[in-house]
């Protein structure tokens, strides 16, 4: 935390068309903290609202959000400034350049700036991220990219801290940036009593994938084999899972299993059990303490050296450097 004897002013910046979580999440995470830390001898957190001119402005959902001006602000010493991301964010920075050229004058003044979502445009827009590894929604990395080449784009980060910057994934991700943000100023315990009052989990890790391997067959035209994904999920444990396993399960030939499987969630089955192991692996490496060889065993791989043959194939990482990165520094 600062020095200063002034509760650390945090400043939520609005636009036109923003996305009403990456506000609010973060938002409400703060709000939770503020009421928590004068227990702890801490000045709680002065959260305002802000936009170019002040007033009434609305989300994408629909939700007028009232708002100060920036030059409401002036002089004031920033502690943190958070930037929402909006669904049509390209439209956003050709209408809001004043908007940007603030956040690149007041980030200069600001402890910590903060991006959730396509947000991280604005701070690239704003020239905060040159030679930065960045987060943002997993639907917009290629944008990303494409746009601001000079940034190194994770694209499974749920965040990333990069003192003074921070960047986030889509939406909800917000969240576990705010409580990061939090558990940094206040402490673990804080940010725990915050993600209880929430109902959320603390914490991810700032480097968990935002894949889902359940949600993308899922997403996809896959419902048939919904009930097939769920047994998957809790049988993975079963190393000698087959295609023909799983064609009897879905009361199928297996040769028109595979086809029908394909055709309705775009793997080949053989490819999503692989998946599905290892999206089991990654959990466990991120939040068990279990060795590699008893992920290795209970993710169905059969030993740790096929477990990370496999990470190798779909991750280029192996198992252990992987869970290095769930290691608190």
């Amino acid at each position: 935390m600062p020095t200063s004897r002034l509760p650390p002013l945090v400043l939520f910046v609005a636009f036109s068309r923003m996305g009403l979580l990456d506000l609010t999440g973060p938002q409400t995470v703060f709000w939770a903290a503020a009421k928590r830390m004068p227990e702890r001898g801490l000045l709680a957190y002065e959260r305002q609202t802000v936009s170019l001119h002040g007033g009434p402005v609305e989300t994408v959902e629909g939700v007028i959000i009232h708002t100060l001006p920036f030059s409401a602000f002036a002089g004031r010493a920033i502690d943190t400034i958070v930037v929402p991301g909006a669904p049509e964010i390209v439209l956003v920075l050709e209408e809001s350049a004043e908007t940007v050229a603030w956040v690149h004058q007041a980030s200069a003044l600001a402890r910590r700036t903060a991006s959730v979502c396509t947000g991280a445009f604005v701070l690239a827009q704003a020239g905060l991220l040159q030679g930065r590894r960045v987060a943002t929604h997993w639907a917009m990395t290629d944008l990303l990219e494409t746009r601001y080449p000079e940034l190194d784009v994770d694209r499974e980060a749920i965040f990333v801290r990069q003192p003074p910057i921070w960047t986030s994934a889509g939406v909800t991700a917000g969240i576990d940036l705010a409580l990061a943000l939090v558990e940094e100023d206040c402490g673990r315990h804080v940010a725990m009593e915050v993600a209880r009052e929430l109902v959320v989990f603390m914490k991810r890790p700032a480097g968990q994938a935002q894949h889902s391997e359940l949600l993308q067959a899922q997403s996809k035209d896959g419902a048939a084999f919904d009930d097939l994904h769920a047994w998957l999920s809790d049988n993975l444990h079963d190393s000698d899972i087959s295609v023909d396993s799983l064609a009897g399960r879905a009361s199928m030939s297996p040769r028109n299993f595979s086809r029908v499987y394909k055709e309705k969630t775009g793997q080949a089955p053989a490819k999503a059990v692989e998946l599905f192991r290892v999206e089991a692996a990654r959990r466990l490496l991120e939040h068990s303490e279990n060795n590699l060889d008893q992920v290795a065993r209970q993710c169905g791989f059969g030993d740790e050296a096929r477990m990370r043959v496999t990470f190798m194939r779909n991750l280029g990482v192996t198992p252990s450097d992987y869970r290095k990165r769930f290691i608190a520094p």
